[in-house]
């Protein structure tokens, strides 16, 4: 079995758990529903930051590089 699968168990273990756990807690129905909606919003919010940041840190990665290659190439191309 690959990593990725024991990886991607684990976490759909986790998050069974939590549902379950949060399903039987003693408590009212919409009070547990408002909990999901604001904990959701919440990891949307922390999702989206860190695709923003990931996407900042690949644009100026790739800037990087071009620039890079754009200094390397003409001296790499003279040697041949």
């Amino acid at each position: 079995m690959s990593s990725g699968k024991v990886v991607l168990g684990l976490l759909a273990g986790i998050a069974a758990g939590a549902l379950a756990g949060i399903l039987f807690a003693p408590a009212k129905g919409s009070d547990t529903r408002k909990k999901i909606t604001k904990k959701g919003k919440d990891y949307e919010k922390k999702f989206t930051k860190n695709i923003d940041l990931a996407n900042k840190k690949f644009d100026k990665l790739k800037s990087e590089v071009s620039d890079f290659i754009e200094k390397k190439m003409p001296k790499a191309e003279a040697q041949k």
